[in-house]
């Protein structure tokens, strides 16, 4: 792992399983060996014209797995170790832990037969002190990048170092975590057809500080694999970063693997993985010790990469191939959030006859929602809004005036009010007044599970509901689809899970569903969809979306 230096290190907030000193975590020899397996880095080939960086080599686990290999290539090929001297090149910031690493090289070579002095040679051309993400890009070109990068907050970092971190680094936004800007460095620096091969914390492939990485791999790279680790006793202490390995090629997007470890995945393991993935087939492979599927491709989209089960991301990332995206301007279909008022005890009202009546508003709330038909409790938006999208004039409407008069003072304290004190009254959001009488499906921002509802037209959504409208579809075929577990696995790979699994049905995961065209539904499917909707039977619109989507089945 790569630390700066120990007087800037000293009382830093780190991770437990790091070192309390230098945020150091060192990896298990056979995990170093699955990575550069996986990396094909093996001894069958050259690798004396190849050249391997290791980013933050610590105190040496990746490089003297790496010395062992290029030892035994060299004896195969019959090349003097002299010929390897420019075949690694490997990186700390501390001078101990560079004196560590050359005599790690140095005893793995010699234990191999090479004469100490060509050994120690061997060892001090590879490994350098220096800072890796300020080193100029020309001295970094890699057939490989290897390593366990350091995982440390950007805001723990002395400020100047931060500084320069981020102008050289795009992807380092917000609170991103040191390990962002390696993986962008090394990418960066990859030869053509060129692979990464990292085990570090998966956060940034879900976090929104990841964005700007996942963009840049999503623009420019291949994900060839994410194999997820965290109940792995990856590490020599033990450690809570939610670990990944992760391949990555300078190439085109080819096809990809998703996989998960389970506690009992160790060498012998790995080694049947390692075998199973330089492999065409089988697409998938389930044992005790893991779970893989390989995709076609891998996700395109930067806002998130999905996280569930190999077998559920593979027909996932089908679905996404197959079919087009819920919201389209095709056929018109929208997902929106119902209205924000920044004020619900002076907007929100159960009196109806609160204020003159044609500005009360009847209001859909999460509590019509629950029994899955709408059921209206009698809740109404006090309403300030004209048919036009501009604000009443309150001279109009002596009663609407007097109400809101008597909340003045808490509504011309809020942020709305105080960025335009001349529309005080406003709620956050405008009013559509179209969207009262449109069909809508109405969703729950909070539930276990998936709970589309249907309004056939006459209440404004809350907040805390989100809806969908449509030009084009029958909403309770729509609304079978969505009530469905095949929709459902969509937000639930996407969404954040809240306490006792609870799940997020946001605007920005409803986006991520496929859909099929409605015109491609058969009438014996649509009438399944419909039918199934009605009865809020989950079992049945799943069954009929199986078909639809033209699944066999839907794996956990």
């Amino acid at each position: 792992m790569l630390p700066f230096a120990d007087a800037d290190w000293q009382n830093l907030s780190v991770l437990p399983a790091q070192s309390v000193e230098h945020g150091e975590v060192f990896t298990r020899r056979w995990v170093v060996d699955l990575i550069l397996d996986l990396l094909a880095y093996t001894a069958d080939k050259d690798l004396c014209d190849v050249r391997l960086v290791e980013p933050a080599c610590g105190t040496g686990a990746f490089l003297a797995a790496v010395a062992a290999r290029i030892s035994a290539s060299c004896r195969r090929q019959k090349r003097p170790i002299g010929d390897a001297i420019t075949a690694v090149s490997a990186l700390d910031l501390l001078d101990r832990n560079v004196q560590q690493c050359r005599a790690v090289v140095a005893e793995q070579l010699t234990g191999d037969g090479w004469q100490p002095d060509e050994a120690k040679e061997v060892a001090a051309a590879w490994v350098k002190q220096g800072d890796y993400l300020l080193r100029p890009e020309s001295a970094q070109r890699a057939d490989y990048v290897v390593g366990n990068p350091p995982y440390i907050r950007l805001e723990d970092v002395p400020h100047d170092r931060m500084a320069a971190y981020r102008s050289v680094c795009s992807t380092m936004g917000g609170r991103a975590d040191i390990y962002v800007g390696f993986y962008e460095v090394a990418m960066r620096s990859l030869a053509p057809d060129g692979q990464l091969g990292f085990i570090c914390a998966d956060r940034w492939m879900r976090n929104q500080y990841g964005r700007q990485l996942r963009q840049l791999v999503t623009s420019r790279y291949s994900m060839d694999l994410a194999l997820v680790m965290h109940d792995v006793d990856a590490f020599d202490d033990q450690v809570s970063a939610y670990p990944a390995i992760t391949v990555i090629s300078n190439r085109l997007q080819g096809s990809a693997v998703a996989a998960d470890a389970t506690r009992s995945f160790g060498a012998t393991q790995a080694d049947d993985f390692a075998a199973w993935y330089v492999k065409s087939e089988p697409k998938s492979v389930s044992t005790e010790a893991y779970q893989a599927a390989r995709m076609p491709h891998w996700f395109p989209d930067e806002d998130s990469w999905p996280a569930a089960s190999p077998a559920r991301l593979a027909v996932l990332e089908d679905l996404t191939e197959r079919f087009g995206l819920l919201e389209d301007g095709k056929t018109g279909t929208r997902v929106g959030i119902g209205i924000a008022t920044g004020a619900d005890k002076v907007f929100v009202t159960n009196d109806a006859d609160l204020v003159e009546s044609d500005r009360l508003l009847p209001m859909a709330m999460v509590r019509d929602t629950t029994t899955g038909t709408l059921d209206w409790h009698g809740t109404f938006l006090v309403n300030p809004w004209t048919t036009h999208g501009n604000l009443v004039d309150l001279s109009a409407y002596p009663r609407l005036a007097g109400h809101f008069e008597k909340h003045g003072a808490a509504l011309r304290k809020r942020y709305v009010a105080v960025k335009q004190p001349q529309r005080w009254y406003k709620t956050i959001d405008k009013v559509d007044p179209r969207l009262t009488r449109r069909p809508k499906l109405l969703l729950p921002d909070m539930k276990l599970t998936i709970h589309p509802v249907l309004d056939e037209g006459g209440l404004y959504p809350h907040h805390n509901l989100y809806f969908i409208v449509s030009d084009v579809w029958d909403m309770r075929v729509l609304g079978g689809l969505l009530l469905s577990k095949v929709a459902e696995a969509f937000v639930e790979a996407y969404a954040v899970k809240m306490r006792g699994g609870t799940l997020r049905f946001q605007a920005q995961y409803l986006r991520k569903i496929r859909v099929p065209d409605p015109a491609s539904i058969s009438e014996s499917d649509q009438a399944a969809l419909a039918g199934a909707f009605d009865k809020r039977d989950v079992k049945a619109a799943t069954e009929a979306a199986l078909r639809v989507y033209r699944l066999a089945e839907l794996p956990d």
